[in-house]
């Protein structure tokens, strides 16, 4: 009985968490659309659909500088790309040269 008691009270942290993780997206996801003008919001999920790890990065780095008040006005392509640049982790380069 107490096995019982114990999965049914761990399937209900899950649901639990499952829930609250799904209301942050969906807090994450208004927060993108007050900040984001439509050409910076299409830039982000193409970025987003070819890198989904760097884009979910770049999502949670807008929605903190907007919830921490240093976005003034909304974010333009431009604004977007810079970001983009700044968030972009180092790419190494490689010179072969032949004998």
């Amino acid at each position: 009985m107490e096995e019982l008691r114990e999965r049914q009270q761990g399937g209900g942290d899950a649901e639990a968490q499952q829930e609250a993780q799904q209301r942050a997206e969906a807090q994450q996801e208004a927060v993108l659309k007050q900040y984001l003008t439509d050409g910076a919001r299409q830039r982000l999920n193409a970025v987003a659909m070819s890198k989904p790890e760097f884009g979910e990065k770049v999502k949670q780095q807008v929605a903190a500088l907007a919830q921490s008040g240093r976005v003034q006005g909304q974010i333009d392509e431009d604004q977007m790309r810079d970001l983009l640049k700044e968030l972009q982790p180092e790419q190494k380069s490689f010179d072969i040269r032949r004998r």
